[in-house]
């Protein structure tokens, strides 16, 4: 009885270490404007857990808090999961900001190749899930991939950083994050508040950070119930359409790209506020630099073992899973 007891807090120790490395993953994948947190929970098996513990936060919910009690409720929405996952995500976030815009300004090529591998390989995975291919998902697919294109040529505006727009700006980008395919951190490029965003991270100006985490906070959970909704009724369209959101954003992530605009941070460092992808010998000639192409292709290959690894992990966290039930 002791061993079985020991093994099982074991397991339950494995299980929390799990989800907090995960939330680190989305954390720093999240801080790069291209990548989505949704991808990394997506491939490790965690995005339905993920959409069914966000659901459960309705105004019934705060209606009932007496009936079943503060620990029903806590079971009931997963705390302890959404606890160590948005732990694990701040953590990263706070830790990971100022390395990620250190690679972003002096080791981009390989920064970008790193995710451009990831996604390539998250997308293959998430149409794995598809149950059966026809012309009409195919269909699906080709519209998330024209939105995902779309979306990722939008032109950037400057909103002001009110508390008002930077509470809008966390609700509407926290639904891209939620979304394998389109990055939280690239919506709040796009509305000119990424600099800002970073800049407070940086600085720990918890006022922007609580103003954003409020908006995050309403948009997350509104959004959650959406797309529980069309899991639950069309899984296959709503993978397709998934699935082409990530192949649509892959021209964001190609590694070579022409600066257009820039964004001043508050530190006085350009943050790329327009690019476009071109080719490695047209950003030797327009840059000056080494096109670096074979660390780019190492650095890809080693995003798709990452999602590899992470997938069949995943998988075999599963398969362990029946086996004992």
């Amino acid at each position: 009885m002791m061993g079985m007891s020991l093994t099982r807090k074991l397991k339950v120790m494995k299980d929390k270490l799990k989800i907090a490395v995960i939330g680190l993953l989305m954390g720093a994948a999240e801080v790069v404007p291209g990548v989505s947190g949704g991808t990394i929970a997506f491939i490790t098996g965690i995005y339905e857990r993920l959409l069914l513990a966000l659901k459960q936060f309705t105004p019934r919910l705060l209606l009932g808090l007496r009936d079943p009690g503060i620990a029903a409720l806590w079971r009931q929405v997963d705390a302890n999961f959404l606890l160590l996952l948005f732990g694990g995500m701040g953590v990263a976030i706070l830790a990971f900001a100022t390395g990620i815009s250190y690679l972003m300004q002096h080791q981009a090529v390989s920064l970008w190749a790193f995710f451009f591998g990831l996604v390539i390989a998250s997308s293959w995975v998430m149409a794995q899930q598809v149950s059966g291919f026809s012309a009409r998902l195919l269909l699906f697919a080709t519209m998330g991939t024209a939105t995902g294109i779309l979306l990722t040529g939008f032109a950037p505006i400057e909103l002001p950083p009110t508390p008002l727009y930077i509470f809008l700006g966390g609700a509407i980008a926290v639904c891209a994050w939620i979304l394998p395919g389109i990055s939280g951190s690239f919506i709040l490029l796009i509305l000119g508040l990424y600099g800002v965003i970073i800049d407070a991270i940086k600085q720990l100006d918890v006022v922007t950070l609580a103003l954003l985490g409020s908006g995050c906070a309403v948009g997350l959970v509104s959004f959650a119930q959406v797309l529980s909704r069309l899991f639950a009724r069309a899984r296959d369209e709503t993978l397709a359409v998934l699935t082409g959101f990530m192949l649509g954003s892959l021209a964001k992530l190609w590694p070579w790209k022409q600066t257009l605009a820039y964004q001043l941070g508050s530190d006085g460092h350009q943050i790329p506020l327009v690019q476009e992808p071109i080719w490695p010998a047209t950003y030797h000639t327009l840059t000056g630099l080494e096109p670096q192409i074979g660390l780019a292709v190492l650095a890809m290959l080693l995003g798709l073992v990452v999602v590899v690894g992470l997938d069949r992990f995943a998988m075999a966290e599963t398969v362990s899973t029946r086996v004992k039930k």
